[in-house]
């Protein structure tokens, strides 16, 4: 797979474009495999633009479906797509490096730029070890999740199943995807609504997606180094940002759903809280939902669009524009504010062309967003919010839903098939992708002000 696209014929693809193609290539594999009858528990082939708008949602682990797929898919299908979601969550170019180096194939240069690219790693050392040890990680984190939920499944659902449902849901918790198959037991698109007072299902599923959202290099920094302040500075960002948002998310979400008697209003103040916990963490683009959206307050609502649109960290498995550029923008901000020179994170300058990407990553990804919210209120007759929410879902890769996901037309699918391609990949990677390759030419031209704001 490593050398599949650096041939002689297409050798000056550039690693952003080779990823492009890599994650299109899979998602179609994938829908054509799930349009076959045997992928369905009814024995009908699923239409190619609903098998390709899952594909996409579990390469992408995203989330969003418009079949339940506990009742829908068959054993078969339900494999197929915790397959995709790992290979989505962890990137083909891992998948890839890992079958050249037990076919003891050597990893070229070329392999390493893009699977550098697909990691976000700024330098090439140490990336295939790197990409070892993050699928020794996920099966080791994995496995103990599996585990862990087995302890409340089996009991109930019999020891295979039980371990299914117990694998299934540690694979698309850990990789931030959301599907989840508890609508054969508990009713179509349940998701966790009825697992509110469970804490081992509840909180070992958060735990797994936030562990998943992170980013796998600032989870080997932490192994290794142990202390925070021997940590790099994008770790202690990351982590910061993330403990940061997540105890105002939840404090927030408690505090606007409190009185309100169809979400947390009437559980106790433990539970309460904690399901407040589980749904300020979800739409870091897990997906999962103790709470059904649509009851929640309109302020929430808003809230969790946030949330979603800030999305999880560099180099996980998560998607948005991820909370180092979310932390940077801030400091962008405040240090315009203060009138002060450089932009300073816990003793550390900001060089001024990240400074410049996040604006570039701001401007991108609020074009996509509000673009395809434009497209979809034409053609779409949900409210508004509801509309908004399913793109910066889609976007975000989170795969929360105001239920709005399975009254789609045709062409609203395919913008949200888009959006959540784009998302996953990020708007700058696809960006790159389509830019016309120039030589650069430096010139200098005279500097002049204007006014702003």
């Amino acid at each position: 797979m490593t050398q599949f696209f650096w041939n002689k014929k297409n050798i000056r693809l550039k690693p952003e474009q080779v990823l492009v193609i890599g994650f299109a290539s899979l998602i179609l594999v994938g829908s054509l495999l799930l349009s076959l009858p045997a992928a369905t528990q009814s024995g009908e082939s699923t239409s190619y633009l609903d098998a390709l708008f899952t594909s996409t949602s579990a390469v992408c682990v995203t989330g969003l479906v418009v079949y339940d797929t506990g009742t829908h898919w068959s054993m078969f299908g339900q494999t197929l797509i915790a397959l995709l979601i790992q290979i989505g969550g962890l990137g083909f170019m891992t998948f890839g490096i890992l079958f050249a180096v037990l076919l003891g194939r050597k990893i070229g240069l070329r392999s390493r730029l893009v699977l550098q690219e697909s990691l976000r790693e700024f330098s090439l050392h140490g990336v295939v070890q790197l990409a070892a040890r993050i699928l020794l990680v996920t099966l080791v984190v994995e496995l103990l999740a599996t585990s862990l939920l087995a302890t409340k499944f089996v009991p109930t659902l019999g020891l295979w199943r039980g371990l299914w449902f117990s694998f299934f849901h540690s694979v698309s918790a850990f990789n931030n995807a959301g599907f989840d198959i508890f609508g054969s037991i508990n009713g179509q698109f349940s998701s966790l609504t009825t697992y509110v007072t469970e804490p081992l299902v509840v909180l070992t599923l958060a735990f797994l997606f936030i562990m998943g959202g992170i980013g796998f290099t600032v989870f080997m920094d932490a192994v290794q180094k142990r202390k925070f302040k021997d940590l790099a500075l994008h770790s202690k960002l990351v982590l910061w940002t993330t403990g940061i948002l997540i105890m105002v998310a939840t404090l927030v979400i408690f505090s606007l759903e409190r009185t309100n008697l169809q979400t947390i209003g009437n559980m106790s103040f433990g539970t309460g809280l904690m399901n407040a916990f589980f749904q300020a963490v979800t739409p870091r683009t897990a997906g999962f939902n103790t709470l059904h959206i649509a009851s929640m307050t309109m302020a929430s609502q808003m809230f969790i669009i946030l949330l979603m649109y800030v999305g999880a960290s560099p180099g996980s498995t998560g998607g948005g524009i991820k909370t180092s550029t979310f932390a940077v923008m801030i400091a962008g901000a405040t240090t315009l504010m203060g009138q002060k020179r450089d932009v300073v994170l816990f003793n550390r300058k900001i060089p001024s062309h990240q400074i410049n990407k996040v604006f570039f990553i701001l401007v991108l990804s609020l074009g996509v967003i509000l673009l395809n919210t434009f497209l979809l209120t034409i053609t779409e007759t949900g409210a508004f919010i509801d509309i908004l929410f399913e793109v910066v879902s889609a976007y975000g890769t989170v795969g929360l839903s105001m239920g709005m996901t399975t009254q789609l037309t045709p062409f609203g699918r395919f913008i949200i098939i888009l959006t959540m391609f784009i998302g996953r990949l990020g708007a700058p990677t696809v960006a790159f992708a389509l830019a016309r390759g120039q030589k650069k030419i430096e010139i200098g031209y005279p500097e002049e002000r204007v006014i702003l704001g």
